[in-house]
């Protein structure tokens, strides 16, 4: 039996309501930044969306004053209960938005309409419905009676996921108290502008949210500003070495999210083709580009084939190509910089001996794509099986018994996630606590709920997002 043959389903562009310029916003106004304007652009077709004005240090400066006299004005001497209003308001509005937030994302950073529609904007909205639920009951998180928020939190964010993770930075934030100046990544701007609109249509305080776009040289200015309380950052692990040796020897708290090389882990008993699925879902969910993908598959060496099997033919299937058709299963790769990374580690993979086997789909022209590719015959020696790729590219190792499996997954330097494939339960709760990752999943991947924390340990970085636990990150106990 062939393959089905489907016909184009594109959502409209027109949804985006893009606009040839966009602008930082402070004190609540959108403003004319004095940095030298960006031009963001569609990485699946390379056209230029938007003109978009940057901030300069000198606006890092206002940006950070504005949310100073917000924060010491009106936001902390709010009651919580009524700061919460304010969250369940941009909550809605995100909802009631949903489709225009969904297709600009696609367009500004080449993800499938799919994801940014069922899982991107759906998330950002149930971060901020969890945290207001939190903003009352903060006496009774267990951090003490009446904890305190710490004051200005400068949060700089990654082009991966733009939108969710502004608001797993802002949620938490506003929700305890705090005021906010974020740093959208510089190639995806404009969902975080677009929520500046609807911290407007919120009526939320001037100053209380405040985006400045740029360059890596804001979000320094940004991490460096003496009157900063809190750092939250998620990006590149040498970034937030960079950031951990800035903050050094100052007063101000500091959370990283940074890179990941999770490793997969199936077992010879698993529901193979449950676990091929949860693999797919693992490594090409957004071409790849997430912290803690699955990009390390290990095997168990007496079903390797089998899986291998049943895995390039369900890579096979998958649809590359226009992050706007609702068919599309990869979309394209944010930039041409991210793209020679992958391909750079995909060569070195080839040069040091591992079987490449790439997807049969076709690339377009035109945009930044890559095709699905794994690799098998992988050691763990190979630079493929060592550093982040950040990309749709998978490491296939084996192991034979449970300890190797551990061995394998715990030789990195990362240690942000993994997944472990079993029937055996007992199995699974050992391996957990065996496994040096912040999230195991069990017999699925890349679940992620408000109400769970999330973080990692050692170059993953330190501190939680997400549940009770990630408020600590803003309170002052």
């Amino acid at each position: 039996m062939g393959i089905f043959e489907y016909a184009p389903a594109p959502e409209s562009r027109d949804l985006a309501n893009l606009k040839p310029h966009y602008r930082p916003f402070v004190n609540g106004e959108f403003v004319d930044g004095s940095g030298e304007p960006l031009k963001t652009i569609n990485p699946a077709t390379e056209e230029v969306l938007a003109e978009v004005g940057t901030a300069s240090v000198s606006d890092v400066d206002t940006a950070v004053k504005a949310a100073r006299k917000a924060y010491n004005g009106v936001w902390f001497k709010m009651p919580g209960s009524e700061r919460a209003k304010y969250l369940f308001r941009i909550a809605r509005l995100i909802q009631e938005r949903s489709r225009e937030l969904a297709v600009l994302e696609s367009l500004d950073n080449g993800k499938p309409i799919k994801e940014s529609r069922d899982s991107d904007v759906p998330t950002a909205a149930a971060h901020f419905f969890y945290h207001a639920g939190w903003a009352d009951k903060l006496d009774y998180a267990g951090y003490g009676p009446n904890p305190k928020p710490l004051g200005v939190a400068g949060q700089v964010i990654p082009w991966n996921f733009p939108l969710l993770m502004l608001a797993w930075k802002i949620a938490p934030a506003l929700a305890t108290g705090n005021t906010v100046v974020l740093k959208p990544a510089e190639t995806t701007p404009l969902t975080a502008l677009v929520f500046a609109e609807i911290c407007q249509q919120a009526e939320l305080p001037p100053g209380v949210v405040n985006i400045l776009p740029g360059a890596g040289d804001i979000g320094a200015a940004l991490v460096g500003h003496d009157d900063v309380n809190k750092v939250a950052f998620t990006g590149s692990t040498d970034v937030g070495k960079a950031i951990q040796r800035q903050v050094a020897g100052t007063a101000k708290k500091l959370t990283l999210e940074l890179g990941g090389k999770a490793a997969n882990i199936v077992f010879d008993d698993a529901a193979l083709d449950q676990a091929v699925e949860g693999i797919v879902n693992g490594i090409f969910f957004n071409q790849g580009h997430v912290c803690c993908a699955g990009s390390r598959l290990l095997v168990q060496e007496s079903i390797a084939e089998e899986v291998l099997e049943k895995l390039r033919y369900r890579v096979s299937t998958l649809r590359l190509g226009d992050p706007l058709d609702k068919n599309t299963d990869i979309g394209a790769i944010n930039s041409a910089e991210q793209l020679a990374k992958i391909k750079g580690l995909v060569e070195s993979g080839d040069a040091e001996g591992a079987e490449r086997w790439t997807s049969p789909c076709p690339v377009p022209e035109r945009g930044f794509f890559f095709a699905p590719t794994v690799f098998s015959d992988v050691q763990q020696s190979m630079r493929i099986a060592r550093e982040e790729i950040f990309g749709p590219v998978l490491s296939v190792l084996t192991f034979r018994t449970p300890d190797e499996a551990v061995t394998k997954a715990n030789n990195t330097p990362y240690g942000l996630s993994a997944g472990v494939w079993t029937e055996k339960g007992s199995r699974i709760l050992w391996m957990a606590n065996q496994l040096r990752a912040g999230v195991v999943w069990a017999n699925t991947f890349n679940r992620f709920d408000p109400a769970a924390p999330f973080g990692g340990y050692q170059e993953s970085g330190f501190g939680r997002e997400g549940g009770r636990t990630g408020l600590e990150a803003y309170l002052d106990v």
